[in-house]
């Protein structure tokens, strides 16, 4: 799960992370409110979408004028306009693809005096199974550049979940921004808070970018992106409360409220399969044979008739969807339940799209016969590499 920039700095606050002070807008008036609020006379202005790359992003140019989803600003009435803008605008970076993401919100912060900045983040490293920092002196918006032409400035450092963050961790990832004294004092616990914030919260990742040194000698974290584990939000009812839905895919939403575990794709075949391996693997073989796959949909081991339903619903949400393929293994799940789900949402819903399924497993006889006694124009697949030669041959020959 994802969060909004000033949630991220609420939540860090609360660890003892130096962020500079800000308040949340949603409206020009709120704005101005809150550049009036903060004092002084100079403001940034940032764009509260979940994606990375704001500052160099571009509104829609049917909708707003020049300049990107981060403006400083030096006047009040330069946030109203700034503000005016932004709001109800379709935001384009480098991570929302060129569809865009609508800005409903803004972030109106105090302006800082910057010496330098950096780049901080922690994940896990899934391969060593590890939480990891990642540190770079050439922080800023550029630093997708650094990593790929001068990899030599990234510094991983990875923590011994045995003994979990220790003081030298701080002092090296200092010493790699090449600070001294109090800063190199100051890294060495910002370090330590973020990773105690980051297993406390049970994040997946945590992005400074970028982490400022100030003319001043301190250090502040500009900019924030966090990810929380999913799994683990039964354990954090605060920050499932952060979710913002208008954010996600519509589709995806509508998912997870049953239980269902979907990401939308860009192709044209949908796919509903039961375990996260077989959908991958699904996807991977229809990808063999020439096709698209339109989503990532695991039904799980235990689906019902209802959510089989919702299933199709939410698969045929997406108007690219020219094909089904339906490939399940029953095990915990019976195919002859799931045969009479895929009956009855074909009959409900008057599928249009050609529907290829593949069942083996548990009662798979009995799901066969329900299928083919249907009456329905359902394309039966021995095996798994049949179901998808045939679901890329049946959407190929659609004039859907």
């Amino acid at each position: 799960m994802n969060i909004h920039e000033y949630q991220a700095k609420a939540l860090l606050r609360a660890f003892d992370v130096p962020v500079a002070r800000g308040q949340v807008a949603f409206s020009p008036e709120e704005a101005v409110a809150a550049a009036k609020a903060l004092g002084g006379s100079l403001w940034v202005v940032k764009a509260q979408i979940h994606a990375g790359g704001r500052g160099k992003g571009r509104f829609k140019e049917s909708e707003a004028g020049e300049g990107g989803g981060v403006r400083v600003v030096t006047s009040l009435e330069a946030v109203r306009e700034a503000a005016e803008a932004m709001l109800g605008r379709t935001l384009i970076t480098h991570q929302t693809g060129p569809e865009g993401k609508t800005v409903k919100r803004l972030y109106i912060e105090e302006g800082t005096a910057i010496a330098r900045e950096l780049y901080l983040s922690a994940t896990i490293d899934r391969a060593r199974g590890r939480l990891s920092f990642i540190a770079s002196s050439e922080g800023g918006m550029d630093i997708e550049e650094v990593a790929a032409e001068t990899p030599e400035k990234i510094l991983t450092l990875a923590l011994d979940p045995a003994t979990g963050f220790m003081p030298y961790h701080g002092r090296r990832i200092a010493y790699s921004f090449g600070l001294e004294g109090a800063a190199a004092r100051q890294c060495a616990a910002l370090v330590g808070n973020l990773a105690r914030a980051f297993e406390a919260k049970d994040m997946s990742l945590l992005e400074i970018n970028p982490l400022v040194l100030t003319e001043g000698g301190d250090l502040v974290c500009l900019d924030a992106k966090v990810n929380f584990d999913d799994n683990a939000l039964f354990r954090h009812p605060d920050v499932a409360e952060l979710r913002d839905t208008d954010e996600e895919d519509p589709a995806e939403v509508e998912a997870s409220r049953h239980d269902l575990s979907y990401v939308k794709l860009d192709g044209d075949i949908g796919c509903m399969v039961n375990g996260a391996g077989l959908a991958m693997a699904t996807m991977d073989i229809i990808k063999l044979h020439g096709g698209e796959p339109a989503n990532f949909l695991d039904v799980g081991g235990g689906a019902n008739q209802a959510q089989v339903m919702n299933a199709f619903k939410i698969i045929l949400s997406d108007e690219n969807v020219k094909g089904i393929l339906v490939n399940i293994f029953g095990g915990i799940m019976r195919c002859d339940i799931i045969a009479e789900g895929i009956v009855a949402a074909a009959r409900e819903m008057a599928i249009e799209v050609p529907l290829v399924v593949r069942l083996e497993g548990t009662n798979v006889e009995l799901g066969k016969k329900i299928l083919s006694e249907s009456g329905l124009a359902i394309i039966a697949a021995d095996d798994l590499d049949d179901a998808a030669k045939k679901v890329v041959a049946a959407v190929r020959g659609s004039g859907r």
